[in-house]
Order: C-alpha cells, then structure tokens, then sequence
C-alpha cells in the first residue's frame, strides 16, 4: 500500500513540475542561438565601469577610524592596501593590512560591476572572521561614489545591516565609510578609511 501511495505521489509531483516548466518555457521567449551568444558577449565585455575599477590599480595608504559606540571617541590605525585586476580587466581585487579593534589583520576584497545586473558587487574576508560579507549597489551619475548595502548574522541571532558609501575623489584619493544597524535600530557611522596613493 505504501508502495503504491509513493508512486502515485511521485508522479503528481512530476506531473506537476512538467506543467510549471511548460508554463516557465512559455513565459520565457526562446532566444535564437546566435542571438544569445553576440548577447553574452556583448555582458562579458569590460565597460566604463571596469575601467574605472581598474584606474584604483596600484598601491595605497590608510589612515582608519573606527568608532565602538555613539558618542564615543574613534580609534584611529593606519594600513596599506594593494589593488591589482583580475580576469582581463573584469575583477579589481584589494588586499587590505591593518588593524582592526586594535588588532593586526588582513582582508581580501573582490570588487566587479555586473553588466547583467547593472550593479556593483563586492565581497570581503578576513582574518577577523570566517564568513564572506557580501554587499551590493549602484553608483552616482558621474560614477565617483558608489552606494553598497549589506547584512551579517550577529552573534545571538538576526542580522545586522551596512551601508557603505565609496567615493573615488580623484587618481591618488579615495574614501570609503561604512554605518551599521543592530537589530533595526538607529544606524551609526562605524568606520572612515582614507586612501592616498603611494608616490
């Protein structure tokens, strides 16, 4: 009986997956083979945006502050930063030495811009952890200042989301300042990174 009762759930099942799949092959116009090559092409082409990833390329300077609580004084660090691109021009990758919290760390940052997508993603790691922050976002009309957002998992449970705001001043100088809020509380600015490009 049982076995019975499985096979004819497993065909409904797939009876079902048969029709959405129909319904999604309908939704979705079948592109012509040519087409969608010279279309994956044209994505996978380095644009303004990549080229504007790859003038930060080259070695830099920190100077951080990072503020624990509201109202109270920063701690301040300094560090360097290499950036190099990747894949033909695709990826600008950073690899970040500093201090974090008053602790030596390093960081390893991936920057792109999705063509797909028509938007920035970025992804970070460090030694001060073992998860993989994500941020995603979009740049300002004349491309200098890039908004990021993104969340992590707290320590006891739900998220805490980020805003970052990179602003690209000229060749030898770039901000990039990072808020926060716990729990859906009131967001503060946590951390300020000035970059000036090595001689």
């Amino acid at each position: 009986m049982r076995t019975i009762q499985f096979t004819l759930a497993t065909l409904c099942i797939a009876l079902m997956t048969s029709v959405a799949s129909a319904q999604d092959n309908k939704a979705a116009q079948p592109m012509d083979p040519q087409a969608a090559m010279e279309l994956y092409k044209k994505l996978a082409t380095p644009g303004e945006p990549h080229k504007l990833l790859a003038s930060l390329a080259g070695s830099w300077t920190t100077k951080t502050k990072e503020w624990m609580e509201p109202g109270k004084p920063a701690v301040e660090s300094t560090g360097s930063a290499e950036m190099k691109m990747l894949l033909d021009g695709r990826f600008l990758q950073q690899e970040y030495s500093g201090q974090m919290m008053g602790q030596a760390f390093s960081g390893l940052e991936l920057i792109g811009y999705d063509n797909l997508l028509k938007r920035y993603v970025t992804t970070w790691m460090s030694t001060m952890g073992t998860s993989i922050f994500i941020m995603e976002g979009t740049a300002s009309a004349d491309g200098k200042t890039i908004t990021l957002k993104g969340q992590h998992a707290e320590p006891g449970g739900g998220h805490m989301t980020h805003r970052a705001v990179w602003k690209i001043i000229d060749s030898n100088t770039q901000t990039f300042d990072m808020f926060g809020t716990h729990h859906g509380g009131k967001e503060m600015k946590m951390m300020e990174i000035v970059y000036t490009r090595k001689p």
